[in-house]
């Protein structure tokens, strides 16, 4: 049960004491605090500050705008997954001009976000996810850094990334290269640790010890940043009793949090998004973009085979599933910390702690199980996924993957990096159409966009034909649309391939 809460503490770390001739403890410890404006009272500026949530799933939002009430705390540097958006969240911190650094994946549809990085406002070291997460559970591990697969032959390995610019739009400074070793004959890029002054973190209950549980998708970065910082102080849905969070569900041990707080904010949503009947699924657009759309979902979807485990990007991905025969059981993960990811909900059924990495909201599979985005990178890196499916704005001859920048665009990274490091033992399998929009072919003999990962892909589906990637003998076509010919699908596509001897129409 919830109850009120006690007197502020007198300090982050009381006393714990115990009389050692009784059979039980008397305890002194008491880390609940009275409100977050008295949690965030010493915060001082200058610091860098660890803030939980993805999407505005798990956001400490009552901490954020405890901290916006203190317009002396300022040139912050935070670590997250992304800004939130104006005036909700860390945009409002944007606003106030309290963060001069941001260490994240994602600037998304922030324009608030975007405009102040372009216009020399903001530094910004833009970091794949599943790093941003490792970065922070490392440090609270106390490992200063480690070797990573994720963004090996990228701009994000040779420091062509734009930290800072000036107001005239030139680059004041870029991202700096990263030091590169083989282990096992794969390449590996070093990466240095986060170390947290403040945490920001959301949980569900926790108790006056610090003990805290989360909730459906709650967890994702919050759990390994609270752990890493010299001062982490935590909100809670429901503050509880001493002993009501049974041991085995204490997800967040005490040791690590300084205090709590009651949450006062009501919690958002970014995309209520609700089941749908499968033809409904591929509807918008005119009757071409339609067909387009449903011979990529429905052969995409042959894809996955009974018992995969299986990572789906936002977009034509997502759909994949809904096509799948009966009979057949594959359990989808994601990258938020999921692995049984249901369907979209019904109406009533939509819940703010549990969405997809597109922020939609969603339900779970029985048998799913949750965990942090650490954990859910680890067990991407680790190659325990069979197979990730994504969309792509360039695949070249030899599997090289351009997803996640246009030239003066900036949207971010987000986990896709991390998710094609281990093509020896996940399958990458790209949905996209075959041009872009102004019919420029999208399969080149090189990538011109800044590339996601080098020879990931190995299965390219389009709506004109299906191609088998490798990384040293390069394209086969294997498959083509009904009324396709080989002679057009040569036409828009600028890269070489062969023609498999097994050449069959696309098989849907």
């Amino acid at each position: 049960m919830s109850r009120p809460l006690a007197p502020v503490m007198s300090a982050f770390r009381p006393i714990w004491r115990r009389n050692f001739s009784a059979s039980t403890p008397v305890c002194g410890i008491n880390k609940l605090c009275a409100s977050a404006n008295e949690a965030v009272k010493d915060m001082k500026g200058s610091s860098t500050v660890l803030v939980g949530g993805f999407g505005f799933s798990g956001v400490p939002l009552t901490l954020i705008n405890a901290v916006r009430d203190r317009p002396e705390v300022k040139d912050l540097t935070v670590v997250s997954n992304n800004a939130g958006m104006p005036g909700v969240g860390l945009g409002q911190l944007l606003e106030s001009k309290q963060i001069s650094k941001m260490i994240a994946s994602f600037i998304g549809e922030n324009k608030l976000f975007e405009k102040m990085y372009l216009g020399g406002e903001l530094s910004l070291e833009l970091t794949p996810q599943g790093t941003i997460a490792e970065k922070c559970a490392a440090a609270a591990a106390g490992i200063p850094a480690f070797y990573t697969p994720a963004a090996f032959g990228t701009i994000v390995q040779t420091g062509e990334l734009p930290v800072r610019y000036n107001k005239d739009g030139s680059v004041a400074e870029m991202s700096k290269p990263k030091e590169t070793r083989v282990f096992n004959g794969k390449e590996f890029l070093l990466e240095e640790s986060i170390y947290g002054d403040y945490a920001l973190v959301k949980v569900h209950k926790a108790d006056r010890l610090g003990n805290c549980q989360f909730r459906k998708s709650m967890n994702n970065f919050n759990e390994a940043m609270a752990k890493n910082a010299k001062v982490t102080i935590v909100e809670a849905d429901h503050i509880v009793e001493v002993g009501e969070i049974s041991p085995e569900d204490v997800h967040l041990q005490g040791i690590y949090v300084d205090a709590v707080i009651q949450s006062t904010e009501e919690k958002q949503f970014d995309k209520i998004t609700y089941a749908k009947d499968p033809s409904e699924i591929l509807a918008g657009g005119n009757g071409d973009a339609m067909a387009r759309r449903e011979r990529i979902v429905k052969r995409a979807a042959k894809e996955l085979k009974d018992g995969m485990y299986v990572n789906l990007g936002i977009g034509v991905p997502l759909l994949a599933p809904a096509f799948v025969p009966e009979g057949v059981e594959v359990i989808l993960q994601a990258e938020n910390g999921i692995l049984g990811l249901g369907p979209y909900p019904t109406p009533g059924q939509e819940d703010p702690d549990l969405i997809n990495p597109g922020k939609e909201t969603v339900t779970l599979d029985p048998g799913a199980s949750l965990f942090g985005s650490h954990e859910s990178f680890g067990m991407i890196r680790a190659g325990k996924i069979d197979l990730t499916m994504l969309g792509a704005l360039q695949v070249s001859q030899y599997g090289d993957l351009a997803n996640f920048m246009l030239p003066g665009k900036v949207k971010g990274i987000g986990g896709a990096m991390d998710l094609v490091a281990n093509p020896e033992k996940t399958k990458v399998v790209v949905t996209m159409e075959h041009t872009d929009k102004k019919g420029n072919p999208k399969i080149l003999a090189d990538c011109t966009f800044p590339l996601t990962g080098p020879r990931c892909v190995s299965t390219i589906i389009t709506e004109l034909a299906v191609f088998d990637c490798h990384p040293t003998e390069g394209l086969t076509l294997i498959e083509h649309a009904e009324g396709v010919t080989v002679e057009e699908i040569t036409s828009k596509t600028s890269a070489p391939f062969k023609v498999s001897p097994d050449l069959k129409p696309m098989q849907l």
